[in-house]
Parts: structure tokens; sequence; C-alpha cells
């Protein structure tokens, strides 16, 4: 048995996952087989639609299957905005038609949300390999001003046709292959929060995501060339991250530090030559700079840790709001942070008794970190084979505002990662410094 049917034996809504060249023709019997008497609707933006929506309304028709009037989003930009999502939501209560989504991120966030709003499961067709969020559990979508994470379920049927999915522009490719990376320091930062006993790993989910993951990364290079062979292994790849996180019913099996960077710059509403970096791209630089904080804190004495002095230098929670209103005093998710820091916020009891651990175990937890992480000149070789950013620069981020963002970041999510064990034991700004 492959991963995938591993992985769907497991899954909790996805029937179906199909991966191949020329299988858009599977489509009509799939979608009699998983809905019988159903009416389709099919989602999708002008390009999509032209890319394989056309096709797959012409396949449904041809097949005798009913169907209403397209739903395709016109906007020239299309971002996964709430207010979209309450238009499809809108359109699908007027009736009990089954959705199908022929697109990539946007459109399949944008259709799982308002499916769910309409109560009912929805039909995925792929276009890009760009993103693991067609399998996963939840969507993001921005929701005033913020990009939050909505619990809604994974579609019932997903069908991955490679011939479409080659041919998407080559940055597609290359940003959901640095989001496919990005589950390398994000499983380096579960084992931490494992062997400090604070998110015990969930060996399933650990493995669909993560033992086949190296296989998938193997090619950059037949990535950017739009290879079969190796765009099948980035999209299963992808489709497995989303499997872990529909099985955990959390985005922990596929997301870690890096992830909080990326939403950073979400909420800080970053844009490059006038348009917002792909969620890849920014997931891809994250990837790259936290291997290199990875590698200042397996280079640290950790088994010489002064406790003590970690201890004496953290503060009480009233120190740690103020500090924390003070640096974003300037932006509009301060209620964010605060809730976010308050739920992982321990106490200096608390903290001895975590960084005893650390100190105790240090050979152990140096030796798995090891043995997931890459190096940091790894990282950056393949992210330029692949064709994605190597350096901030490249979406915008200068050397004043990646140290800033190391910083903030560890105050967005409540998630622990190694921004958290950086922060604990007092050395992150050192660190940082000789990253950069």
């Amino acid at each position: 048995m492959n991963r995938v049917e591993e992985a769907l034996k497991s899954a909790r809504e996805t029937k179906i996952l199909e991966i191949g060249s020329d299988i858009l023709s599977r489509i009509p019997a799939i979608f009699a087989g998983q809905f019988p008497g159903k009416k389709a609707i099919i989602v999708a933006d002008t390009t999509t639609f032209r890319v394989a929506g056309e096709a797959v309304l012409r396949l449904l028709k041809d097949a005798g299957l009913a169907q209403d009037e397209p739903f395709i989003f016109t906007e020239p930009d299309l971002h996964a905005e709430y207010h979209h999502v309450e238009a499809l939501t809108e359109a699908l209560e007027h009736g009990d038609e089954i959705p199908v989504a022929v697109g990539s991120g946007t459109i399949n966030d944008l259709c799982k949300l308002a499916s769910h709003h309409a109560k009912r499961s929805y039909f995925s067709v792929a276009t890009a390999a760009s993103m693991d969020g067609y399998t996963s559990y939840g969507a993001s979508i921005i929701y005033r001003n913020n990009k939050q994470t909505f619990m809604c379920p994974a579609p019932q049927v997903v069908i991955a046709d490679i011939d479409i999915i080659r041919r998407a522009p080559a940055e597609m490719s290359a940003a959901g292959y640095a989001d496919l990376f990005a589950k390398v320091p994000a499983g380096a930062d579960w084992i931490l929060a494992d062997e400090l006993g604070i998110e015990p790993m969930e060996s399933t989910a650990w493995a669909i995501v993560q033992d086949g993951l190296q296989d998938a990364l193997a090619d950059p290079e037949g990535v950017q060339k739009g290879e079969e062979k190796a765009i099948s292994s980035l999209v299963e790849g992808l489709m497995l991250g989303g499997f872990a996180m529909q099985w955990s019913r959390t985005s922990r099996p596929a997301s870690g530090a890096e992830h909080q960077f990326s939403h950073l710059w979400d909420m800080e509403h970053h844009t490059h030559n006038g348009i917002a970096p792909s969620h890849g791209f920014k997931v891809g630089i994250a990837t790259l700079y936290v291997s290199a904080l990875y590698e200042q804190f397996l280079q640290h004495p950790i088994d010489q840790l002064d406790i003590e002095a970690c201890c004496a230098q953290w503060p009480e929670w009233e120190e740690q709001e103020a500090r924390a209103k003070e640096m974003f005093a300037n932006d509009d998710f301060i209620e964010t942070v605060l809730e976010e820091m308050k739920a992982k916020y321990i106490t200096k009891e608390a903290l001895a008794e975590q960084l005893t651990v650390l100190k105790t175990g240090w050979s152990t937890i140096r030796d798995r970190l090891r043995n997931q992480l890459l190096p940091s000149d790894e990282v950056r070789r393949r992210l330029q084979l692949v064709g994605a950013p190597s350096n901030p620069d490249e979406i915008g981020i200068g050397r004043d505002r990646m140290r800033d963002s190391f910083l903030r970041a560890q105050h967005l999510r409540s998630r622990f990662t190694i921004l958290d064990v950086a922060v604990r034991t007092g050395c992150l700004e050192e660190w940082v410094e000789r990253i950069l």
C-alpha cells in the first residue's frame, strides 16, 4: 500500500484523492459516486476557470450531470478575504449544489469555509502545487484585517491532474516546494515540544508528513522545470501534509516557527513592489532563517546552561504584557498578541523545570534535532534551485526588518517553537545577531 492510500485510511473527511496525468475525465464518475443525485456548481476565478474549470464544466455536462451556473470570482487580484466567503455562502444557501472548487490556495480556502457554512462537503480540483491546504482541516482567511485559521472540514474528493499542475506558473510550484520544505524545521519544533513535555508527538500525524518528506524535496531542479516525476512527488508531499493536519485537527504537524514569521508579515500587511509575496515564498525565507537559528542552538553549550540566571531574567506576566504592548503599540492586532502570549506564559518555577529537562536531556534532544534538520546552506541552495527567494530582500524584507521579525514573531502564536527556547534561555538576540 502506498503512502497516499495509507493516509486516506486515517483521513476524517477526504474519501478520494487521485494524483495522476490526464485524469480530469474521471471527475464525472467520481462525482456521481460520491454525491449521488446532487447537482454540481463550479467555483473558480477567471484564470482557473480558463485553465481547468471550462473542461470540468463540459465533462460534467457531457456525462448528463446537472449543474448550476458557475460561481466565478472576477477580481483581478483575488485574496482569501472573509467577504468573499460570505458571497459564496449566500449563493450556496439558495440550493443544495455540491461546490467543485477549481483552483489552488485562495479558491480552495474560500470554498472550504463557505461549504462548511452551507453545511455540505465539496469537491476540489487542484490547479497548482502551490500549498498544502487542499487536504487540510481548516481554511486561512483574512478576517478583520488579520489572517486567521477557521476550523472547517477538508474536501470529500481531491483530484490533482499533473498535466494541468505542471503547466502552472513556475513560481507557484516553487512556492509549494518552499511550503513543503517548512515541514523540516516544523518537525524539529515538534520534537522540542515533545521532549519538553509541552505537546507530545502524535505518531500517525508525524509519519504521514515526515516519512517521505526528504524524497518529496529531493529534486528542486525538476520542480523548477515542471518535470512530471518531480511535480508528482511535490504534489504528493503537499497532500500528505494536509492529511496530517486533517488527522490531528491542528496544523502542528506542518507548521512551526517559520509560519509565525509568515503570519507576522501577513498581519503587518506586508507588500513588495505593490503586492503581497506568496505564502510559500514568505515561509521559504523563514525556513532558511529558522534553520540558521537552530544551528546556533545546536552549537550552544546547553548542557552547561545556567538555569538560575535564565530564571532571574524571566519577567513576571505583567512585565511581559507591558513589553508586548510597547512592541506592538502601532499594530492593529495587539489583542491577538496578548491572548496568544498569555496562553503560553509560564512562571519562573515552571521555567526552571522546563530548562532542567532541556539541560539534562540535551544529548538525546540534540541528536534528534540533528537527524531532522538540514543545514541552512543546503536550504538556501535548494530554494535557489527551485526558483524561490533565498534572500529576504527578494520579498522586501530588509536586515533591520528581519531582526525585528525574530523578536516579534514569537509573540503571535501560543505554539511552542525554537523561538520560545531562544527567549527562555535568554539567547535570542545573541543568536540573531550572529545570523545577521
